[in-house]
């Protein structure tokens, strides 16, 4: 049964400390056989004036946000066609990859190269996941999508997992899996 305590200056939310308390948890299961039922994590907040660095006090740094609602806002944003906001959450030099398109850098080459594909297309969530390498967080967006193909016929229920790299809270990659082609395929 692993036993984990960390130190952490006052300053962070409740809601912060929690989900480090999650991290920490599967982290230990990642590594350790246990059940996250047996995984303990003690999170002991200390006051900013009984911590020094460098013989300075220092202020905890904030909180990153989220991950997974970052990258639920972008997609809202791609959806919505608010090309501003979903740019602003780009990194320099972001690259997305999606089925027979590699390499786009930007959003309109997206929104040209799926022009014939389809009218439209949303997204219905099951489910995110996220997990941190060195400095780069990776995030798992699952689920199906529904639309109109150019035609105007609906279509839905297409299963699609999107993969997102983030590092210092902006996108850097997408990657992009979908049934899209095999649905299609099937109509013809």
């Amino acid at each position: 049964m692993p036993v984990i305590e960390a130190h952490v200056l006052e300053g962070y939310s409740e809601e912060e400390r929690q989900r480090l308390a999650r991290a920490l948890t599967d982290a230990a299961c990642l590594v350790i056989p246990a059940a996250p039922d047996a995984v303990t994590v003690m999170i002991r907040e200390n006051p900013k004036a009984n911590y020094m660095r460098g013989g300075k006090t220092r202020a905890p740094a904030p909180a990153r946000p989220d991950p997974c609602e970052q990258i639920r806002a972008y997609l809202a944003a791609m959806e919505a066609r608010d090309m501003h906001t979903a740019r602003s959450m780009l990194a320099d030099g972001f690259v997305m990859n999606f089925p027979a398109a590699p390499g786009l850098t930007a959003l309109e080459e997206l929104i040209a190269w799926a022009a014939p594909r389809y009218r439209f297309v949303k997204k219905t969530y099951d489910q995110f996941e996220a997990f941190q390498k060195d400095r780069v967080t990776v995030i798992y967006a699952m689920g199906t999508l529904y639309g109109e193909w150019p035609n105007g016929a609906p279509f839905e229920d297409i299963r699609f997992i999107d993969r997102f790299e983030m590092t210092d809270g902006k996108i850097t990659r997408q990657d992009v899996w979908n049934d899209m082609a095999e649905t299609k395929a099937q109509l013809t």
